[in-house]
């Protein structure tokens, strides 16, 4: 069984511990599910996500706030059962994100769809020439009559092809850089939209390529104020970043559990696995860095949700080791589980091929370094 001491620390209240139990049963009953049709398995997550209420905290209307902390554990437990699981929740809430904190009460009319499960949402940053550099992004929006013309392509996204809206990120021209972008709503319906390309990625999930050509987005798609763009993404990756990490520690505890029911019940020379005193070692190196990282994540959370401005910082921290350490946690497992731990579709090779992209999106792990860097030197 899973190691749920953690959730006596301090950083919870009541109401989390009894959120990660509901939602732990409601996993067991209702996960993984099946993978072969990616679309159509991350269409019915939302739904069922959605039907079972766990998407309500996806968001926050008027009046309401994120709780990172909830976020968190939700992420990690549903990480834990199914890595698709996980990915359905995160994209209702990143896609989400910009309206969530900064949108107008028509925009957040979207969040009702999106936290029932009716409507996917995606986030749209990432461009062919600008990953990391967000500054870099050359998508543009230009004022027209009636709104904003849309010119650009962006890829890499996240439920990009199956999204029912995408918060759009483009150059709008304020100041140079980082400084004249502009974040727009952008259902996927509006004539212009293309998706181009699905992308294959070794675990697989619904990603593409988007092309706008000739696009037209309604004055009132703007979300906050022109030029505020960059500001807005990185006020959503400061709340998202954590919860990255607390997937990745989902991934890393699953690891572990399917770890020590291997060594206790494999054997070699007559004793078993889990007697052998370099095999300890190894389950004590997963343990401690399981731990460290739960305890980088949810001082950031908590952190966060204590009233915080910002805690770039801390989520930084918190998603760099909460990934790195459970790539290296899996690949213990792997290697614990010997020829087994490499057989297509089975756990730690499913984990192990999961893990990858977190040390990548939102924020590539050498970039986090520079973000810590940069706020120590500061």
């Amino acid at each position: 069984m899973t190691d749920r001491s953690f959730l006596d620390w301090p950083f919870f209240e009541d109401r989390h511990r009894v959120l990660a139990a509901e939602l732990d049963g409601w996993c067991a009953a209702h996960l993984p599910v099946d993978h072969g049709d990616v679309d159509a398995a991350c269409r019915g997550l939302v739904a069922m996500l959605g039907a079972g209420g766990w998407l309500r905290h996806s968001g926050a209307g008027a009046g309401e706030r994120l709780d990172v902390r909830t976020l968190c554990l939700i992420r990690e437990t549903l990480a834990r059962h199914d890595g698709l699981a996980d990915f359905a929740f995160a994209m209702q809430g990143l896609g989400m994100g910009p309206v969530s904190l900064f949108g107008t009460p028509a925009q957040q009319a979207w969040l009702e769809r999106t936290r029932s499960g009716a409507a996917i949402s995606a986030f749209a940053l990432t461009e062919p020439g600008s990953g990391s550099d967000v500054a870099a992004t050359t998508t543009t929006a230009t004022r027209v009559q009636g709104g904003w013309l849309i010119e650009g392509e962006k890829t890499w996204i996240s439920n990009g092809g199956i999204a029912d809206v995408y918060v759009l990120f483009a150059r709008t021209g304020e100041a140079p850089g980082a400084r004249g972008l502009s974040a727009f709503l952008m259902p996927a319906d509006t004539p212009g939209l293309e998706v181009v390309e699905r992308l294959e990625v070794i675990a697989p999930h619904p990603l593409a390529t988007l092309r706008m050509q000739g696009m037209v987005l309604p004055e009132e798609a703007l979300i906050g104020k022109p030029g505020e763009g960059f500001k807005l993404a990185m006020a959503v990756l400061d709340v998202f970043r954590s919860t990255v990490g607390a997937a990745a520690l989902g991934f890393a505890r699953r690891a572990l559990d399917e770890s020590l029911s291997r060594v206790k019940a494999r054997r070699i020379q007559g004793q078993a696995l889990a007697d052998l005193q370099m095999v300890q070692g190894h389950l004590a190196d997963m343990a401690l860095k399981i731990d460290a990282a739960a305890l980088l994540v949810y001082r950031a959370a908590w952190t966060k949700d204590n009233g915080a401005a910002r805690v770039t910082r801390e989520a930084a921290m918190a998603k760099l080791y909460a990934t790195e350490a459970a790539q290296e946690v899996i690949d213990m497992a792997v290697q614990l589980h010997g020829g087994d731990g490499v057989r297509h579709g089975s756990v730690v090779e499913s984990l192990y091929r999961e893990i990858r992209a977190l040390r990548i999106y939102e924020g590539a792990s050498d970039v986090q370094r520079v973000v810590i860097a940069r706020s120590i030197l500061a």
